[in-house]
């Protein structure tokens, strides 16, 4: 029997956009990026929790990597998608080099990669408007944590 004849007949994908791990919900995991943003709104991402906790009640931080889900793991696993992608909003860097002028600039400390991989992701689409929010550094540093973490990263690269 060949390859192709023992291929499965359909193929079932999780397909999610817009998937934004920075400001508020950085400042909620274990590891927090420092919490200053560049943009008109609020200047604090801290600002986003207490917005958070004002709408919806105390928030126990640090959460478990797994909260910012919600019930959608559940959802997953009994999907069993043979495929997980979701578009990611947000760099993963330390750095602090971030767009001047931009208006927003999303990031995530890279020692909360294990939020990601709570949902078994296999794939991060970083063909955004957010890839380059901290510069290439920040870009090249999302790149090298994903990759380091199992998750292959489409849509952006080292050149």
């Amino acid at each position: 029997m060949s390859a192709a004849a023992s291929a499965p007949e359909r193929l079932k994908l999780f397909l999610c956009g817009d998937v934004m791990t920075g400001r508020g919900i950085d400042q909620i995991l274990p590891q927090h990026s420092a919490p200053r943003l560049h943009e008109p709104y609020l200047d604090d991402a801290r600002g986003y929790v207490a917005l958070a906790v004002q709408a919806h009640g105390p928030i126990a931080a640090p959460v478990d990597y797994a909260y910012i889900w919600g019930d959608s793991l559940e959802e997953l696993a009994a999907a069993g998608p043979d495929l997980r992608l979701i578009n990611l909003e947000t760099s993963i860097t330390t750095s602090d080099h971030f767009w001047p002028g931009k208006g927003i600039n999303y990031r995530m400390h890279p020692g909360n990669l294990a939020a990601l991989q709570a949902a078994n992701l296999d794939c991060c689409v970083l063909a955004n408007n957010h890839v380059l929010d901290w510069g290439r550094e920040g870009l090249l540093e999302t790149l090298a944590v994903l990759e380091a973490g199992g998750i292959v990263a489409v849509g952006a690269g080292r050149d």
